[in-house]
């Protein structure tokens, strides 16, 4: 717990050349859309874009993770796209009455508009819980601009009719704050009332759009079924990197997730000591298993690693599945001195707990 106390979103570091922030907007079929860029495109490589959850933005969801020391040598490598949800940026305004917010599907068609402002071609998406939604839905439709992506604590799944009683009977008992924060942390992390949790309650909690985030809240909660099946034309076409702490509220969704994707195409990383936000607790471990991601698609190859190599337990697994389960007909294991991780060869999918 002493890293969830030590993270601190507010703190700002010196921007490397080239990282001044440009903040634009675009119309869309569907209402404007706000994003930030920082850098400059780079010959032959996509940017780095990135989706938030609900309750958060850009910042209160990627700032440690971008700010982290070690994350330098990405930035440094790629131009990023940090978008926020309509209604989510700082300072938005709140929408009037019976403003009818965009689906999770919408939110992923207004992606090609800021491709097209930009000029830019290919993406390595970076998600979380919502956001993770939004790119995978975007990369079903335009796989040919998606070179990968990573999708933490992401649900595929619509809601069914027991998980909608649920929710309900929650709402009866509970603030839209508080059920925001239920999806975004583990119920030990909410009961531990750490410094992070506090910080979030607060942002949440006090945020002068808390009806603009109502509305994206409830559109996730109306989202459809992304019909991922392995071996069918409906599955993610590109490199994959799944991430969920060992506690997070959507552990057993992505498990799922794992399970019907192409195994040759996808990592699973379950972290300890993690709790729900990942990126906001363990910064550290996701730059590096996120290095080791861009080496597997041929980028920074001559990258340092260090961190995972450290890690008390590592498995290379088999991802073959039968009904839908994962079998382990092959493992693996790495003490902490056994050297870096090894990259997932093909057919098989490196699962992690570090």
């Amino acid at each position: 717990m002493a890293e969830l106390q030590e993270v601190q979103i507010t703190e700002e570091k010196p921007l490397l050349p080239g990282q001044t922030p440009e903040t634009h907007s675009v119309e869309t079929p569907y209402g404007p859309i706000t994003f930030t860029v920082y850098g400059t495109p780079k010959p032959k490589r996509p940017a780095i874009l990135t989706y938030h959850d609900v309750g958060l933005n850009y910042k209160s969801c990627f700032q440690p993770l971008f700010q982290f020391a070690d994350m330098q040598e990405i930035i440094q490598n790629f131009v990023r796209v940090h978008v926020d949800a309509p209604g989510m940026e700082e300072g938005a305004p709140v929408f009037p009455l019976g403003y009818q917010y965009p689906s999770l599907d919408q939110l992923a068609d207004m992606i090609p508009c800021i491709l097209q402002y930009l000029n830019f071609f290919t993406i390595i998406g970076v998600g979380v819980g919502a956001g993770a939604y939004v790119l995978s839905r975007y990369a079903l439709t335009h796989p040919d601009t998606v070179e990968g992506l990573v999708l933490i604590n992401i649900d595929p799944n619509a809601k069914g009719w027991m998980d909608w009683a649920a929710h309900k009977l929650t709402g009866l008992t509970s603030s839209i704050p508080e059920m925001i924060l239920g999806h975004l942390f583990s119920q030990e992390e909410l009961s531990g009332n750490s410094e992070l949790i506090q910080k979030y309650r607060n942002i949440i909690t006090h945020a002068p759009n808390l009806e603009n985030i109502e509305l994206y809240w409830n559109s996730y909660n109306n989202r459809r079924d992304l019909n991922f099946e392995r071996g069918s034309d409906i599955t993610l076409k590109c490199p994959v990197m799944l991430v969920v702490g060992d506690q997070a509220p959507h552990e057993d969704a992505v498990v799922e997730c794992n399970s019907k994707l192409d195994p040759t195409q996808t990592s699973f990383l379950k972290m300890a000591d993690s709790g729900g936000q990942p990126q906001l607790t363990q910064p550290g471990k996701l730059t590096e298993a996120f290095k080791y991601f861009l080496q597997g698609m041929g980028y920074m190859a001559s990258s340092c690693m260090t961190r995972l190599s450290r890690s008390r337990t590592a498995s290379l697994t088999s991802a073959a599945s039968l009904d839908g389960n994962r079998s382990r007909s092959r493992t693996l294991s790495q003490s902490s001195e056994s050297g870096p991780l090894p990259s997932g060869p093909p057919g098989h999918t490196m699962e992690v707990s570090c």
